[in-house]
């Protein structure tokens, strides 16, 4: 099970994940997940790229297609904060599916936490 913490940002509750060794990685995963933002009125999931394997990036696996609908589903945002440069330079459908998930409001793949506040400030 993946620790988490809670916090309040430019008025939005906001879930995240902490980096300790485990992993997000199966459905049930990202149930448990939502279960506590619904427990701790959080409307936003921040992900670290430390809590997510390999495979996640690989789109061919479909583990973030799956996670990342889960998300959306259940109505909560999701920015996932840190450095994917190598595995957008893999792949160009891994840039195709970024480049459009950072043009929307739901999901967003940031580089830093900086830009993840800054993000979380103009979209409020």
């Amino acid at each position: 099970m993946l620790s988490t913490k809670f916090y309040e940002l430019h008025g939005v509750r906001v879930l995240e994940c902490v980096p300790d060794g485990s992993k997000l990685q199966t459905y049930n995963d990202a149930v448990e997940l939502i279960g506590k933002t619904f427990e701790n009125h959080a409307t936003l999931i921040v992900i670290p790229v430390e809590c997510l394997n390999d495979e996640f990036f690989q789109l061919k696996s479909r583990i973030a297609g799956e996670l990342i609908q889960k998300f959306v589903q259940y109505q909560r945002r999701l920015a996932i904060v840190g450095d994917i440069s190598r595995h957008l330079a893999e792949s160009s459908a891994l840039r195709a599916f970024v480049s459009e998930a950072n043009r929307g409001k739901d999901v967003w793949f940031l580089a830093s936490r900086d830009e993840f506040n800054d993000r979380l400030a103009r979209a409020v």
